[in-house]
C-alpha cells in the first residue's frame, strides 16, 4: 500500500476476529456516602452495621454481570475481599468466560457496589449499567444510582454516565503532568461537594477501532460423494478496507428511531389531496373492498403496513359504517400529525357506527393515548347491562391505570404528541355510577379497588376512585347502610385473615388446627358464630348470618386453607375456602374468563355444563373460593377402579345399554363438561393437570395458567385416559360426540377471540405472576390459530386431541408417588 492509499483508506478490526475474553478493571469508588440520622438508627438498629456510619472505610465489594436483551450472558462476578484504609480502591482485573467475538450488539455490563446492612446481609450502595458498544475503550467514570441494584434491562433505570477519555490528544509529558494534576484537583473539589457516587473502570485498549460484525457464514461445498459440507469463507485479515466490505458493518445510527422524512413527506402528499369533500363520497370497487375486508379481519396484534394504513385512510369515510373498522382506522392515523388527529377524533369518530364490546375494551388499553377515543369506548360500554358489565369489571378496573388524568406515565408519554387530548375520558365516573346504581356490581367494584390500593405505584389512582365511589354512595337515601355493609365485610375478612394466618403459621398438627378454628368461631368476642345479615363479599347475592363451627375445617395442604360453612339468611348453607399466603388473582382471572366463555357458548345454544364457581381475591396473598363438594379422579380410580364404575354406583340405569348401565343424562353431562373443560383449558393454557387436580365437579386450582406448566412436555390439550375410558374408549360413539362438541366449542370461541384477547391484554399490568411481563396476547392468539380457516383450525385441534402424551402418564405416576410419601 503506497502513502497515498494509506491516507485515503480507513482500517478497522472486526469484532468477529477478536477471540480474547472480555476483560476490564474495576479501579475505585469516589464520592460522599450519606450517613443515617440518629432517628433512623433508633428506628432501624441494623443500620449501625453500615459502613457509612463508622469512621473507618467499610468492606465494600462490587458485583458485575454481562447481560444482553434482558438476559444474562454470564453469572455474576464479585471482587475479592480487600481491607480499605482511606479510599475505596480495588484495581482488580475481571476476566469473563465469554469472548468478544461472541457478544451481541446489545451487550451491557451491570455494576453494583454492596455494603453490609446487617448480620449476613448486604444492601446496594449503588448500581450502574454500562453499554459495552458505542463507547470508547479506555477509562470510564460510571454514575452510581444510590440504593439501587444495577438494572441490566434494555430500557435500564440505572444508566451510566460516560466521561471523556484522557488519551484523545497526543501525549506531551511536561504539559500532561501539569494538566492532569490540575484536573485531579478540580475533580477532587467537585467530588467533595457532590453527593453523587462514581465507579471508575478501565477497558483494554486496542491498536485499531473495533467494529461490530457478525461471525462469517459457512458456505456449503459439495464433496466428491455428493454430500454437501459447510466450509468457512476464507478469512480476511483483521485490518481491512471499509469500502470493499461494507456489508459487514453494523453502524450505529442515532436517528434510527426518528421518522424517515422521505416517508413522512410521501404520507402527507398522499393524504393531503384526500382531505376534501370528495373523500366523503369515495367508495371502493369489488377488488379494493376485498382488500379492506382482509385488513379488517387481521388479528388485533398484527401490525399494519404503510400501504394498509394509506388504503384505510383513503376510504375512512366509507368505513365509518363498519363497526369492525374503527380499531384499524385508529392504527392508520399518524398521531404526531395534528391535522390528522383533529380530523380523526373530531370529524370521523363522532360519525362512526356503534362498535362491539371487544373493540371498546381494546381501546381502553395503554396503546390508546387520546382521551377522546377512550371516552368513545366508554360510551359504547354504557350500552352493556349490569350482568355483562360484571363480566368485564375486573379489566375495566385495570384500565383505570391508563387514564390520562391520574397517570403520570401516560401524561409523559403523550406530552410529545401534538393535538392529543389529555382530558378525563369518564371511565372512572362511569364505573362509579354503575357501581352505585347496582349494589351487587358495586360490591365487586369495591373489592377490586381495595386490592389495587395495596400496590404503592397505583394506590394514588385507585384511592381517588375509591373516595369518589364512597362519596356517591353516601348521597343515596340508604347510603349509610351500604357503607356500613362494606365496613362490616372488611371486618369479617380481616378477622378471617388473622385466623387463617395464625393456623397456617402454627406448628400444631392438623386436628389441633381444626379445634383452634372451631373454638375461634364459637368465641363470642370474634362475632363469627352469629351476626346480623350481611352480603357475602364473594357473592353479594348471598346473605350470611354466621359460621357453622362444627362443619368448618382445615384442608391438608401446604397453605392449610380454611373450609368455612356459612349459614345463610334463607336457611341454606354456603361453603367457602379461605386461603392466606396464596395469590388468588390468577384464579380469579381464569374463572372470570371461564364464565365469559360459558356465556359465549350458551349464546350459540351450546351448553357444555360448565359451572364456574365464585372466586374473589381480597388481597395479593389471600382470597375466598366457593367450595363445591367433589371427588378427584385419582380418588375415584383408587376406590372404584374406573370412573365408569363410580358413575354406575351413583347413577345406575340397568336398562340402558348404550350408556353402559349409567343414566343417559349423567353420561351426557360428563361428555359435555369434558369437552368444555378440554377447550377452555387449552385456550388459556391451564397447567398442572394431574389426576389429583381433575375433579368430577369443577373444583380446580388454576395455579398454572397461560402456558406455565410445572411439568416438562405438558400436552396442549388435557385429556386423560380415565376420562376417555369413562366414555367407552377412543372408538366409542360417545368419544366421537365428545370430539364433535370440542370442535364446535373451539369454532364458536374462535369467533370471539378478539374479546378474550382484549380482556387478557388489559390484565398484563395487573402484577399477576403468571402474566406479568409476558406476551400473553401472542400466546393465546397462537392457541386460536386465527391464521387458519375454520376447517383447518378444526383439523389442527383434532391433531392435538389425538396426540397421546407418554410424559403425561409418567408424571402422573411420579405425582402419585410424591403424594404417597408426603402423606
Amino acid at each position: 500500500m503506497d502513502k497515498q492509499d494509506a491516507t485515503r483508506d480507513f482500517t478497522f478490526a472486526k469484532l468477529s476476529d477478536l477471540t480474547l475474553p472480555v476483560t476490564f478493571r474495576i479501579t475505585q469508588l469516589e464520592g460522599n456516602r450519606k450517613t443515617h440520622s440518629a432517628t433512623e438508627i433508633l428506628e432501624h438498629p441494623e443500620l449501625r452495621f453500615t459502613g457509612a456510619q463508622s469512621k473507618a472505610p467499610s468492606d465494600l465489594y462490587v458485583t458485575c454481570q454481562l447481560v444482553a436483551d434482558n438476559k444474562p450472558l454470564t453469572i455474576p462476578f464479585r471482587t475479592s475481599f480487600k481491607a480499605f484504609k482511606t479510599n475505596f480502591v480495588w484495581n482488580e482485573w475481571i476476566s469473563l468466560p465469554i469472548k468478544y467475538c461472541d457478544l451481541p450488539l446489545s451487550s451491557q455490563i451491570t455494576f453494583t457496589v454492596w455494603d453490609i446492612s446487617g448480620p449476613r446481609s448486604a444492601a446496594p450502595v449503588g448500581g450502574s449499567t454500562f453499554r459495552l458498544f458505542s463507547k470508547k475503550w479506555g477509562s470510564h467514570r460510571l454514575l452510581l444510582w444510590p440504593g439501587q441494584e444495577a438494572d441490566g434491562s434494555v430500557e435500564t433505570r440505572t444508566p451510566s454516565k460516560v466521561e471523556i477519555e484522557r488519551d484523545d490528544l497526543p501525549k506531551l509529558d511536561w504539559l500532561d503532568t501539569l494538566a492532569f494534576r490540575k484536573m485531579e484537583e478540580v475533580r477532587a473539589a467537585e467530588t467533595a461537594k457532590s453527593d453523587r457516587l462514581f465507579l471508575y473502570i478501565d477497558l483494554p485498549k486496542f491498536d485499531f477501532p473495533i467494529i461490530f460484525s457478525e461471525p462469517e457464514p459457512l458456505v456449503p461445498t459439495p464433496t466428491p460423494g455428493g454430500i454437501v459440507t459447510p466450509s468457512p469463507v476464507p478469512s480476511t485479515p483483521a485490518l481491512i478496507n471499509i469500502h470493499s466490505d461494507m456489508h459487514l458493518w453494523a453502524v450505529l445510527d442515532p436517528e434510527i428511531a426518528r421518522t424517515n422524512p422521505v416517508e413522512d413527506k410521501h404520507r402527507r402528499l398522499v393524504r393531503s389531496h384526500r382531505s376534501g369533500p370528495l373523500d366523503r363520497e369515495l367508495k371502493p370497487n369489488a377488488r379494493i373492498r376485498d382488500e379492506l375486508n382482509e385488513i379488517l379481519n387481521f388479528p388485533p396484534t398484527q401490525p399494519l403496513t404503510s400501504e394498509d394504513k394509506d388504503l384505510i385512510w383513503k376510504f375512512r369515510f366509507y368505513l365509518t359504517r363498519d363497526k369492525k373498522g374503527l380499531t384499524k382506522f385508529l392504527k392508520s392515523v399518524t398521531w404526531r400529525d395534528p391535522s390528522e388527529v383533529k380530523q380523526a377524533v373530531e370529524v370521523l369518530l363522532p360519525m362512526w357506527t356503534d362498535i362491539e364490546t371487544d373493540d371498546a375494551l381494546g381501546l381502553l388499553g395503554p396503546g390508546t393515548v387520546d382521551s377522546r377515543v377512550r371516552a368513545f369506548a366508554v360510551r359504547q360500554l354504557a350500552r352493556a347491562d349490569d350482568d355483562e358489565l360484571l363480566l368485564y369489571l375486573l379489566q375495566l378496573v385495570q384500565a383505570l391505570k391508563f387514564e390520562s388524568t391520574p397517570s403520570e406515565i401516560r401524561t409523559s408519554r403523550s406530552s410529545s404528541n401534538h393535538g392529543l387530548s389529555n382530558e378525563d375520558s369518564g371511565l372512572a365516573d362511569f364505573l362509579v355510577s354503575r357501581g352505585v346504581r347496582n349494589p351487587i356490581l358495586g360490591n365487586r367494584f369495591h373489592w377490586y379497588l381495595m386490592i389495587e390500593l395495596e400496590n404503592k405505584l397505583s394506590a394514588k389512582i385507585y384511592g381517588r376512585v375509591a373516595y369518589k365511589f364512597m362519596t356517591k354512595i353516601m348521597e343515596l337515601e340508604n347510603g349509610a347502610a351500604r357503607r356500613e355493609i362494606l365496613r362490616r365485610q372488611g371486618e369479617l375478612l380481616a378477622m378471617l385473615s388473622t385466623r387463617a394466618k395464625e393456623i397456617r403459621m402454627s406448628k400444631d398438627a392438623r386436628p389441633k388446627k381444626i379445634d383452634k378454628l372451631r373454638a375461634s368461631i364459637l368465641d363470642s368476642k370474634n362475632g363469627l358464630h352469629t351476626m346480623a345479615p350481611l352480603p357475602l363479599p364473594l357473592n353479594a347475592r348471598i346473605e350470611i348470618t354466621g359460621l357453622i363451627a362444627e362443619k368448618s375445617s382445615v384442608f391438608k395442604s401446604n397453605q392449610f386453607p380454611l373450609l368455612l360453612y356459612f349459614q345463610c339468611a334463607d336457611g341454606s348453607e354456603y361453603p367457602v375456602i379461605f386461603k392466606n399466603g396464596d395469590d388468588m388473582r390468577q384464579d380469579q382471572l381464569v374463572i372470570q374468563l371461564f364464565t365469559l366463555m360459558d356465556r359465549l357458548l350458551r349464546k350459540e345454544n351450546l351448553d357444555l355444563r360448565l359451572s364456574p364457581y365464585d372466586v374473589l381475591a381480597t388481597g395479593t396473598q389471600e382470597g375466598m373460593v366457593q367450595f363445591i363438594p367433589s371427588k378427584t379422579i385419582a380418588a375415584i380410580v383408587s376406590d372404584h377402579s374406573t370412573v365408569l364404575n363410580y358413575l354406575r354406583l351413583h347413577s345406575p340405569d340397568e336398562g340402558s345399554v348404550g350408556t353402559y348401565g349409567v343414566t343417559p343424562s349423567v353420561i351426557d353431562t360428563f361428555i359435555r363438561s369434558c369437552a368444555g373443560y378440554c377447550v377452555v383449558t387449552y385456550i388459556l393454557g391451564v397447567g398442572d393437570r394431574h389426576l389429583d387436580n381433575l375433579l368430577v365437579a369443577p373444583d380446580v386450582d388454576f395455579g398454572y395458567i397461560l402456558g406455565r406448566d410445572p411439568k416438562p412436555f405438558p400436552p396442549p390439550v388435557k385429556v386423560c385416559k380415565e376420562m376417555v375410558d369413562a366414555m367407552g374408549g377412543a372408538s366409542s360413539s360417545h368419544y366421537a360426540r365428545f370430539k364433535n362438541l370440542c370442535f364446535t366449542a373451539f369454532t364458536i370461541l374462535r369467533k370471539s377471540a378478539n374479546l378474550i384477547l382484549s380482556l387478557v391484554a388489559l390484565m398484563v399490568d395487573a402484577n399477576i405472576p403468571d402474566i406479568k411481563h409476558r406476551d400473553v396476547h401472542e400466546q393465546i392468539q397462537e392457541k386460536f390459530r386465527l391464521d387458519l380457516t375454520e376447517e383447518e383450525a378444526i383439523k389442527h385441534f383434532e391433531t392435538l386431541l389425538n396426540e397421546t402424551s407418554y410424559f403425561a402418564v409418567v408424571f402422573d405416576k411420579i405425582h402419585d408417588l410424591a403424594q404417597y410419601w408426603r402423606s
